[in-house]
């Protein structure tokens, strides 16, 4: 199964993202209203890097309340890793549990299509244990 699956289910208008000029205080304000924990970040439409709550609790505590007034690009996580539509769900949650992140741009050709969290792979991976145990559910039934 691949990211494709997550993928089809959205648009990209769906994507909340910020600019590398955006000001970390209104990023923050960003990640508070929409209850998310990371945006990914656009530079000329191009995925510069991924502004998480991680970046901005490691500012404050190295840095103190002054690191607010920054923009997104002076203390985002880049370059960002990403992934494509192709891009196997197994292998996708074994690089985030390797390199303990949580989210994923999802490109395309160059072009950002979406944005996935660890909970939306664990969903579909959910999702298809529960089908494989109807189906052996329906056989042993039959």
């Amino acid at each position: 199964m691949t990211i494709a699956r997550i993928t089809s289910r959205r648009t990209t208008t769906d994507v909340i993202s910020c600019d590398v000029t955006t000001p970390v205080r209104d990023a923050v304000a960003l990640l508070a209203s929409k209850r998310i924990g990371a945006l990914p970040v656009l530079e000329n439409g191009v995925v510069a890097g991924i502004f998480s709550e991680r970046d901005v609790i490691y500012r404050l505590a190295d840095e103190g309340a002054g690191c607010l007034d920054k923009t997104v690009g002076q203390v985002m996580t880049s370059p960002a890793v990403t992934v494509e539509p192709g891009t196997m769900i197994d292998e996708a949650l074994a690089l985030m549990t390797k390199r303990r992140f949580r989210h994923f741009p999802v490109v395309e050709n160059g072009a950002l299509i979406d944005f996935i969290s660890i909970g939306d792979m664990v969903k579909i991976k959910i999702d298809e244990v529960e089908q494989e145990a109807q189906a052996l559910r329906t056989y042993i039934a039959t």
